[in-house]
């Protein structure tokens, strides 16, 4: 851990912990029945949470837009309303029985950031957006960061008609349910040269900061993530009528694919690779009948991009050994592919100079989970912030972070705005563009 100097002077706009802890309550109460929070992207809910979010920017005065990816925008106008812009902000979906906090942390931040700049007599010199990006779990449809990707130009319309949710529904569908022409994707694509830079805050979902007694993370890296999804065909007959030695069981080829990626994730040439078979799902499901068809996914995440790659080819060759010896069929595809990013020194030291100046004790991090800043890295220099994640716990039911830790990171979410604000630009955004 970092040691924290003393504090310097900073403009008197201090974050209003109630008001994050309400808004994320509001955002939270959007959710299907069941347990934790189910608001997945391009659902009503997740409509709705927007119009919340839309309409909480509007009663400060921003103006507010939404675009063809389904992302929402409120734009604060600064001094110089014509140059680029600085932004921040997260997403607003979540996944199935997730938590209150995963992206919505972020989004409150920046609302309350929006709010404690409307509220003070400072003006700033560029225009500040505020963005709740669409869909960025990747829990529905598999490729995750949809809001994001379409914002950094990654998305075409024919990619929305393939990627399907598993009831069929293609993203292209989900999105027409919802209002939106997935036909004008590509008019949600941001330019580099209205952007000067962004910073998103989110929770850690890991349990460094806890563990360390730290106060902020300061990102450095995220990384990247190739999935696949794997169909094995077997043949699907009686449990007790079919001998041993006559199976083509396609469940038991898919328990060999799933150890194949553990072994392979633990072995000597992949320090620090991780592969996870998060879902599986088995036909017809009775009790009394061999598994005639399984399909499963594959989630390969990496800080070495070549090697993220690598190990997918590997995975997707020995799943075809093993098939091949157990007489299953194979069809296998990618998914989703994002390569890891490593953020710009720049944004780093504004970050752990914010730190410093409240006093607060920072650490440097990297990701191992994927994040909207990831792509918008592409068309800016972006910054991440973490607050802390209590016992590590994201994604489920009971995953928390005190509302005190969420307005700490605010506050330095403001700073170093602030600071980038009169710094002018970091640089091209090409040249932080992994």
């Amino acid at each position: 851990m970092i040691p924290a100097d003393s504090a310097v002077a900073l403009p008197h706009m201090p974050v209003d912990v109630a008001r994050i802890e309400r808004w994320i309550g509001e955002f939270a109460a959007l959710t299907e029945e069941g347990p934790g929070v189910t608001r997945l992207g391009y659902s009503a809910l997740e409509r709705e949470a927007h119009a919340l979010f839309g309409a909480e920017m509007s009663a400060l005065g921003l103006t507010v837009r939404g675009d063809t990816a389904g992302n929402t925008i409120a734009e604060l106008s600064g001094l110089e309303p014509d140059g680029p812009a600085l932004g921040t902000g997260s997403h607003l979906d979540s996944v199935p029985q997730g938590g209150r906090f995963d992206g919505i942390a972020g989004v409150c931040a920046a609302m309350e950031v929006a709010r404690a700049v409307v509220q003070s007599e400072w003006r700033p010199r560029h225009s500040w957006r505020f963005v709740a990006f669409a869909t960025e779990e990747g829990a529905r449809f598999g490729q995750a960061c949809n809001g994001s990707r379409a914002a950094a130009g990654l998305v075409s319309t024919g990619d929305l008609a393939v990627v399907k949710d598993s009831h069929g529904v293609s993203m292209s569908a989900a999105m027409a349910a919802v209002g939106l022409d997935p036909a004008r994707i590509a008019e949600s694509r941001w330019r580099s040269e209205d952007w000067l830079a962004f910073v998103e805050l989110h929770i850690e979902q890991g349990t460094v900061l806890e563990a360390s007694g730290t106060s902020i993370g300061v990102v450095d890296a995220i990384s990247g993530s190739t999935r696949l999804l794997v169909h094995l065909d077997g043949v699907a007959s009686h449990t007790g009528g079919t001998p041993m030695h006559q199976r083509r069981d396609a469940l038991a080829a898919a328990s060999e694919c799933v150890l194949a990626c553990e072994r392979i994730a633990n072995d000597a040439t992949h320090h620090g690779t991780r592969v996870t078979v998060g879902r599986l799902e088995v036909q017809p499901g009775s009790i009394t009948t061999i598994p005639g068809e399984v399909s499963f996914t594959i989630d390969i995440r990496d800080f070495d991009s070549e090697r993220q790659r690598r190990t997918a080819h590997l995975l997707d060759a020995q799943f075809r050994q093993i098939s091949a010896a157990r007489g299953v069929g194979i069809r296998s595809s990618v998914i989703g592919d994002t390569s890891p990013v490593f953020l710009p020194v720049e944004i780093v030291d504004s970050i752990v100079s914010a730190a410093r100046e409240r006093g607060l004790t920072y650490r440097l991090l990297s990701s191992g989970a994927s994040h909207d800043s990831q792509q918008i890295s592409r068309v800016t220099p972006t910054g991440m912030i973490f607050v802390p994640s209590i016992r590590g716990l994201s994604h489920v039911p009971e995953e928390n972070t005190a509302f005190d830790d969420i307005a700490l990171g605010a506050q330095v979410l403001l700073d170093t705005l602030i600071a980038l604000d009169g710094s002018g630009a970091p640089g091209p955004a090409a040249a932080w563009t992994a």
